[in-house]
């Protein structure tokens, strides 16, 4: 399916994406009590905060969703991708990790977890994430520099 002016877009592998995130939250949260933040997971697992979630279980979360994206990739013979630099990435998750700790979550604890629960901390949370996302793409444009090849 190809939508007018986004010849790259691909609504329903996005639209699938979307419910098995959807399934994944509310699999955790039905199954082990848990919210599906990444970066409070994550934390957990390195041993950077307390939790009821077994480390064991933190780490299986957190290796499973490359091994997932792994796992697409091969059933579909590869994808093409383009990465920034090795420097780039790592100052870009050092900013990105700080900015998940000063926002007590992520997007996928608040997006897509806290929004459904109707909390007003995640909803105000989700509306900063996107402001902040839509005004660095658009000095980006206006500063001429590319935002994806």
């Amino acid at each position: 399916m190809m939508l007018p002016g986004f010849p790259d877009a691909a609504p329903l592998a996005g639209l699938a994406g979307g419910v098995l995130i959807g399934l994944a939250a509310a699999l955790m949260l039905l199954g082990m009590g848990r919210i599906a933040g990444i970066s409070g997971i994550a934390a957990r697992a390195t041993g950077l905060s307390d939790g009821s979630l077994p480390r064991s279980s933190a780490w299986a979360f957190v290796i499973g969703l490359p091994a997932g994206a792994l796992l697409v990739m091969l059933a579909n013979g590869g994808l093409p991708a383009n990465f920034a630099s090795p420097w780039i990435l790592a100052l870009a998750g050092l900013v990105v990790g700080i900015g998940t700790r000063l926002g007590s979550g992520c997007t996928s604890g608040h997006g897509v977890c806290g929004m459904s629960r109707f909390s007003q901390r995640s909803i105000v949370a989700t509306l900063t994430f996107m402001v902040t996302g839509f005004a660095t793409v658009a000095v980006m444009n206006a500063l001429g520099l590319v935002v994806l090849p």
